[in-house]
């Protein structure tokens, strides 16, 4: 099997089963036979085409003699694919994404595919590769960074027009790997060392302490990893964990945990000193987390199965509660590009169950304790309008302070292009009585 034809069949998957890509794609390429260069090729194919799939169906949609017509799922993937390599793979000369296309169509049960494909892609071509013309805004911004309108234009109502395109340019490519760095273990300079010693590239990220983002691939392979040293996280969460401001000998609850890397976190800033209590719905799940706390040698971490939703009276009070709760997720589109394409619909009863969560959280909470609660999206009704419900409906509880770094105030919106990280809220609460 070609690397054009793993990702056409991997996409022709996603439109079935609607799998997470990230894990179709890690499944497949563990599978197969391809060599390391093609797996490399497969995957860019793959995640720039889904990617750019809004962009890519509008060009063929447009192209169509009657767009009532219906194509398989297979013969459309061959176009997108087609055509993404025509539109933004450079290495990639024309005739190759045309020539490869066809041999993919000539394979399939329809015997006029190949000609149609022919037709379309050196038409497209032909034509100078131009994009469908519009004069509305949100479907001009929707075609250059391959966005549903309908997600654009709840960007633009909610943040603007300029917030909004580094939004949307931030959605595309490939997403910076970061990790912290388990000093408790060793000193930093011999963590870096280590990955370098490794084959990867390391640089500190200036201002987080403890904070490398990372150059290379297979990091859960290297040594570093194996012995600890390191956990993956985007600098984003690590900011989260640093509005915690978890101390040593603090009592901290994570109400949300799994996979536990903010959990891990807080507990290297609590020095492994004190009691972390680090939950999630299924024990599946929990399991990750003592996984994870194993690896690093954080014993001050333990995890169990709690529903976040209800009280649980044996929980004991706490000095810091983080609330990172489940949402619709459209602040890590460039890790998850599938999500921008679900109806947004389909996220109206999060914001119930994200207040559900914080309520309950907040009971653990000791008078002049800290509640933070976080998403990694990027929408008013799951940020704001949780947090801004919830304290006025507790006034028990006062808006506290980000650091400095976040710019003070108690809530802030975290997009790329602060700290090339993934989108993401954090609001800082505190217990007054």
């Amino acid at each position: 099997m070609s690397a054009r034809s793993f990702a056409v069949r991997l996409l022709t998957r996603m439109d079935k089963d609607s799998s997470y890509s990230n894990l179709l794609l890690d499944e497949a390429l563990s599978r197969s036979q391809l060599s390391e260069q093609d797996k490399a090729f497969a995957a860019a194919l793959f995640y720039g085409t889904l990617e750019r799939s809004y962009t890519l169906d509008r060009i063929i949609s447009s192209r169509l003699k009657n767009p009532q017509d219906r194509l398989s799922e297979e013969v459309r993937n061959i176009l997108r694919t087609g055509l993404y390599q025509l539109l933004y793979m450079d290495s990639v000369p024309d005739s190759a994404a045309v020539d490869e296309s066809v041999k993919l169509a000539k394979k399939t049960k329809n015997p006029a595919a190949a000609g149609f494909v022919n037709a379309l892609l050196r038409g497209f071509i032909r034509d100078g590769k131009a994009l469908p013309k519009t004069n509305d805004e949100t479907e001009t911004l929707s075609l250059e960074y391959s966005c549903p309108p309908e997600l654009t234009a709840k960007w633009l109502r909610e943040y603007g027009r300029e917030v909004t395109e580094t939004m949307l340019s931030a959605s595309l490519g490939q997403a910076p790997v970061t990790a912290r760095a388990n000093t408790l273990k060793a000193p930093l300079p011999d963590i870096i060392a280590q990955l370098q010693k490794d084959g990867f590239g390391v640089s500190a990220v200036a201002g987080i302490d403890d904070c490398l983002k990372i150059c290379g691939q297979g990091i859960e392979r290297s040594q570093a990893y194996k012995q600890g040293l390191i956990h993956v996280q985007d600098i984003s969460c690590q900011l989260c964990c640093l509005a915690l401001g978890a101390q040593p000998g603090d009592t901290v609850l994570d109400i949300c945990s799994a996979p536990g890397g903010k959990a891990f976190t807080a507990a290297e800033m609590m020095k492994n000193n004190g009691s972390l209590l680090a939950f999630d719905l299924h024990e599946n799940r929990a399991r990750l987390i003592r996984k994870g706390a194993e690896r690093l040698g954080l014993d001050c971490i333990t995890a169990g199965v709690n529903n976040g939703k209800e009280f649980n009276p044996e929980m004991p009070m706490a000095d810091r509660v983080l609330c990172d709760v489940p949402c619709s997720g459209l602040g890590v589109i460039r890790r998850k590009p599938e999500i921008k394409y679900k109806p947004l619909s389909d996220f109206d009863r999060l914001p119930e169950v994200q207040y559900d969560i914080l309520a309950t959280s907040s009971r653990y909470v000791k008078e002049g304790g800290v509640l933070v609660y976080s998403t990694c999206t990027l929408s008013k009704a799951e940020n704001e309008g949780v947090t801004g419900r919830f304290l006025s409906e507790h006034p028990e509880f006062d808006r506290g302070a980000l650091p400095e770094i976040l710019g003070g105030g108690f809530e802030t919106t975290i997009t790329s292009d602060r700290f090339d990280s993934d989108g993401f809220y954090i609001a800082v609460m505190r217990r007054m009585r």
